[in-house]
């Protein structure tokens, strides 16, 4: 017993060793299999999170000989199902990750035991199978629990009440409207501004939700806006909506009648009166994603998936290493690169290919590209340029110039610069992510 013991703390060393290349693995399996766990980047960093610790823990599990009754689950593994709870995601899909990633450490282990004598093979395989079972139960049936209370303290909070109808509403299906908004407290039939708000910075629930009132507060005070409301997502974010100053959307109508179409003017009337970007309260320690106005339940909706599509390329610009200072972001900014950020690899393909040696990650080729970005934008203007980056109008004419000769075929692609504006605005907002690798 004792010898086949060791030979398990010699697999779970193996294990360590690869430990990376396995946890990407099941990373990338459970986003695949599994598609309410294919959330957003804050999400799915609280995913990869979880398995990594839990990873780690299942190692030390097999090296150490731990006592099962002492075995607790990882700190990130429980944060991650009370999240999960928040978002009204099913436990069966936390449980189901438990059990792909049963299955695949043990085809990772057990692709480890070739070089082990054929008649310690087998031990140590069901060795394995019995130990990693008793660690899978019961991490399940401690996730399994903290799913369970946070669901029931979250469903009975104010705020859970309200993020089951903000989720009844933007789910597309049939729902008592005249209900939600008495439940809600919110005009429905209004132009709606959405908005998703999340710490820039670490910061406890409560200064979050002081900072989310702060925000409120402003936003409906410099768009004097009917209403605001406010649903947490989650612990460590916030959706904000506000039902903007003008007529109240008519009831639904088909597209392209009469009544339709007073529901389209009604939202450019609202985005018209918006007094340009709505800008941060001095001070404030929060990210904001805004999708544009729009009216009535269908604006609701599209608002909120417009900020929710910023929210996103955010997050892959914040997490691909660009400073952490408070960004307001508004869909219109970023809307051209909102739309294709869904497939970050083919938006790298088509930078590199656009931009050639402008796409390396150097810092020069970033103060280039910004050059020319802001360049093309003010329709070639250096002048309009040297003020807007407040240089002199020859340091403009310089880096252009090396701009241009950095593209694959110079200044030939600029004669019809689409795609080059198209590149240049996705490194913009989606920052190393899609730069050339390797550089």
């Amino acid at each position: 017993m004792e010898a086949q013991r060791a030979l398990v703390r010699q697999v779970g060393d193996r294990v360590r060793e690869s430990q990376e290349a396995l946890v990407e693995g099941l990373v990338q399996d459970i986003r695949a299999q599994i598609g309410a766990l294919d959330q957003e980047a804050a999400a799915r960093s609280l995913l990869e999170a979880s398995i990594t610790e839990n990873v780690v823990a299942a190692i030390n599990f097999l090296r150490q000989g731990i006592d099962p009754d002492q075995l607790e689950a990882p700190t990130a593994a429980l944060a991650y199902a009370r999240v999960l709870a928040q978002r009204d995601v099913p436990q069966s899909a936390l449980i189901r990750a438990y059990r792909i990633g049963h299955q695949r450490f043990l085809d990772h282990t057990f692709a480890l035991l070739d070089d082990l004598p054929a008649a310690d093979r087998v031990p140590v395989c069901v060795e394995l199978v019995r130990l990693s079972g008793q660690f899978i139960d019961l991490i399940c049936e401690q996730v399994g629990r903290t799913y369970e209370r946070e669901r029931d303290r979250w469903v009975a909070s104010r705020s859970g009440v309200r993020q089951r109808w903000v989720t009844d509403l933007l789910g597309g299906g049939p729902v008592d409207r005249a209900a939600a908004a008495r439940a809600l407290r919110y005009p429905l039939d209004a132009v709606h501004l959405a908005c998703t708000l999340w710490p820039a910075t670490r910061m406890t629930s409560f200064d979050l939700v002081a900072a989310v009132d702060d925000v409120r507060a402003h936003a409906v005070s410099a768009l004097r806006a009917r209403a605001a409301l406010v649903v947490p997502t989650d612990e460590y974010e916030a959706r904000l909506w506000l039902a903007l100053p003008g007529p109240p959307n008519a009831p639904a109508s088909p597209p392209g009648s009469a009544s339709s179409s007073a529901s389209a003017s009604a939202s450019a009337s609202a985005s018209a009166s918006v007094p340009g970007y709505l800008g941060a309260p001095e001070g404030s320690p929060l990210h904001a994603a805004f999708g544009r106005p729009g009216a009535g339940l269908g604006g609701f909706r599209t608002s909120a998936r417009q900020a929710a599509r910023i929210r996103e390329i955010l997050g892959t610009r914040l997490g691909s290493g660009a400073a952490a200072a408070p960004l307001w972001v508004h869909y219109d900014q970023a809307a051209p690169v909102a739309l294709m950020a869904g497939d970050l690899p083919a938006v790298r393909d088509f930078v590199t290919s656009t931009l050639g040696a402008l796409a390396s990650a150097g810092a020069r080729e970033a103060v280039l590209r910004d050059t020319l970005r802001i360049f093309l934008d003010r329709h070639r203007g250096h002048a309009a340029t040297a003020r807007a980056m407040s240089l002199h109008r020859n340091s403009v004419q310089y880096r252009v110039h090396r701009a241009t000769a950095l593209l694959p075929r110079g200044e030939r692609d600029l004669a019809d610069d689409f795609n080059v504006r198209a590149a240049l605005l996705a490194v913009h907002w989606l920052g190393e992510a899609v730069l050339a690798t390797g550089s």
